[in-house]
């Protein structure tokens, strides 16, 4: 039997999504006119950047998407949250895995007004409106209120945020839950992944994490208790 990932109408938007980004991005970053990656992070806060960047998709490659799928099913996963859904392609390869699982939820969280809406409607014509959705506004706030225990955490939103938003969900995150954080090879001007790469790494915060070297790069760290 084939996965719901494979099947329409799941393909057929992950594949307009897809393209759309190969089509747009570089225009929507050139757009914006950040030369200096550096001192936007620096000058601008993240309501300021969701906007700047609202036209760039930022999502996963296909690969990535695929390795999240895959992750998702491994662990069984039945309640995902996702920080940064942006047009909501990571939102339907989680969301194709958690309905394979038998069923649950994915709980995405963007703070671009636009951006929640197209995820919403590519959620939609996906025919995953009952296993997905999207919270609008600052995750920081929009996480607060969560369903336990969390099978699988990705971070995918604004990087220097991703410490505290991590905070917010822990208490939630079940003994073997899956943390994962995308964009680790990203050039960002900066070594802005930094914190979250030491806070993985250290046992005594309870995760072992491991680099992958798939796509952008995505640190994958597994909750300890």
């Amino acid at each position: 039997m084939p996965s719901t990932l494979h099947t329409e109408p799941v393909a057929t938007v992950l594949d307009g999504l897809l393209e759309a980004e190969r089509e747009g991005d570089a225009r929507a970053f050139a757009e914006t006119g950040v030369t200096d990656p550096k001192s936007a992070w620096a000058e601008l806060d993240a309501g300021q950047m969701a906007e700047t960047f609202k036209d760039a998709s930022m999502s996963v490659s296909k690969e990535g998407g695929e390795l999240l799928y895959l992750l998702t099913r491994a662990t069984g996963a039945r309640t995902v949250v996702e920080y940064g859904t942006s047009f909501g392609v990571s939102t339907l390869y989680l969301a194709s895995a958690v309905r394979d699982n038998g069923g649950g939820q994915v709980i995405g969280t963007e703070l671009q007004a636009d951006k929640v809406a197209k995820a919403t409607e590519a959620i939609a014509a996906a025919g995953l409106s009952d296993i997905a959705s999207v919270r609008g506004g600052d995750a920081r706030e929009t996480l607060r209120d969560l369903p336990g225990p969390v099978d699988l955490l990705l971070m995918d939103g604004w990087p220097n945020l991703n410490r505290q938003v991590l905070q917010l969900v822990e208490p939630r995150l079940r003994k073997g839950a899956l943390v994962l954080v995308d964009d680790m090879d990203m050039e960002f001007g900066f070594d802005i992944h930094r914190e979250m790469r030491e806070y993985l790494a250290d046992p005594a915060n309870g995760y072992l994490s491991l680099r992958l070297g798939v796509a952008h790069g995505i640190l994958a760290g597994v909750r300890l208790g």
